[in-house]
């Protein structure tokens, strides 16, 4: 019993003592980067990567560097697994950037459901997005699925104008689908509608680093920037990934 007692304090403070190696390298590390590198964007963290010796620097959110222990080498780049063949930055990446589908706030969206609904997307897109307007057609194919539309104009004031119009249409998907794929202009239904949606909707985007149109979110948190096609969205709410 003692021996087993000794052991088990041995094994914690080895522990304890690779905790604090490590987290002292990682602090060396960002103290000698910000020495040599004064320009280098603000570091948010620094964590061993699945590769000895190679350390992962995440700054600005979701941006991936990598460095060797003495930080005397600074890679930017993608970092496979030529065993499982795994994009291990890409991976990564699309773990800091999901979004919690359950927080989303679909009071600000347009609800537009196609068969029986059951399956669930998110879409930021901008009415005046050719991408967008591309991927409109292909989603329009995909059958029993509900999609929380975002009007996110963010390609200038005219794209604001068609959304505030398509906002305060009396039927909102209609307006959307019409000119999305019949390029008939919206009209305005309501003389004083409240388009503070659309305002909060680009404050959440610019927050969340949604800096292209359209973005997909998926039910599962899984972001996708920019038009996929019909197949792909298939496999994508299938299988979580396309």
């Amino acid at each position: 019993m003692k021996k087993l007692s000794l052991c088990l304090f041995t094994g914690i403070l080895l522990t304890l003592q690779f905790n604090s190696f490590a987290q002292g390298q990682e602090t060396q590390i960002k103290k000698i980067l910000m020495e040599r590198i004064p320009q280098f964007p603000k570091i948010e963290e620094i964590t061993r990567s699945p590769m000895n010796g190679l350390y992962e620097i995440r700054v600005d959110g979701d941006e991936i560097y990598y460095s060797d222990a003495d930080a005397n080498f600074l890679i930017q780049g993608q970092l496979i697994d030529t065993r499982t063949r795994k994009n291990i930055t890409e991976e990564r990446i699309e773990k800091l950037t999901a979004i919690d589908f359950q927080t989303l706030p679909f009071k600000d969206s347009i609800k537009i459901v196609q068969g029986n609904g059951k399956r669930h997307i998110a879409v930021f897109e901008d009415p005046n997005c050719g991408y967008c307007k591309r991927f409109e057609k292909d989603l329009q194919k995909v059958e029993n699925l509900t999609i929380h539309l975002f009007l996110y104009p963010v390609l200038g004031q005219d794209s604001i104008d068609k959304s505030k119009k398509i906002w305060c249409s009396k039927d909102q998907a209609k307006a959307w689908k019409d000119w999305m794929q019949r390029e008939i202009i919206p009209t305005m239904s309501f003389n004083n509608c409240d388009t503070q949606a659309l305002t909060r909707t680009v404050e959440y985007g610019r927050k969340r680093k949604i800096n292209g149109t359209p973005t997909i979110v998926t039910s599962d948190g899984t972001r996708v920037p920019g038009a996929i096609n019909t197949a792909q969205l298939e496999k994508l709410l299938t299988e979580g990934k396309f």
